[in-house]
């Protein structure tokens, strides 16, 4: 018996929305921020996946700001679920890039600030 070989169909470039707050306290923000983020993020998330867009993958603390993670096949789509839950966090500065394909220099980006 032969190995056989099947074509399978190209999977869509993975899009992300990646956010950038500005926080308050020291390195990795206060605890009070913490709990503001990690609230929002189970929303966002719940409503992303309600929506079949894709996920809200995780957050990063570090040096003074919280950055939020999420993919899908389709950035737009991706940011207008989570746009609410963006808006409503506090910190400012604050801004979004939507990147629309895997990470490369030349691949293109949208910021939005917030």
């Amino acid at each position: 018996m032969q190995d056989a070989l099947f074509d399978l169909p190209d999977l869509p470039p993975e899009h992300a929305v990646i956010a950038r707050f500005q926080l308050g306290g020291d390195d990795l923000g206060e605890p009070d921020q913490w709990s503001m983020v990690f609230e929002a993020e189970r929303s966002m998330g719940a409503a992303v996946k309600a929506a079949g867009l894709g996920e809200v993958d995780g957050n990063e603390f570090g040096g003074g700001e919280v950055v939020i993670f999420a993919y899908g096949p389709d950035a737009d789509a991706l940011y207008r679920v989570m746009e609410p839950g963006l808006r409503a966090l506090p910190f400012r500065p604050a801004h979004v890039v939507l990147r629309y394909g895997e990470p490369a220099d030349d691949v293109a980006r949208k910021r939005i600030e917030l």
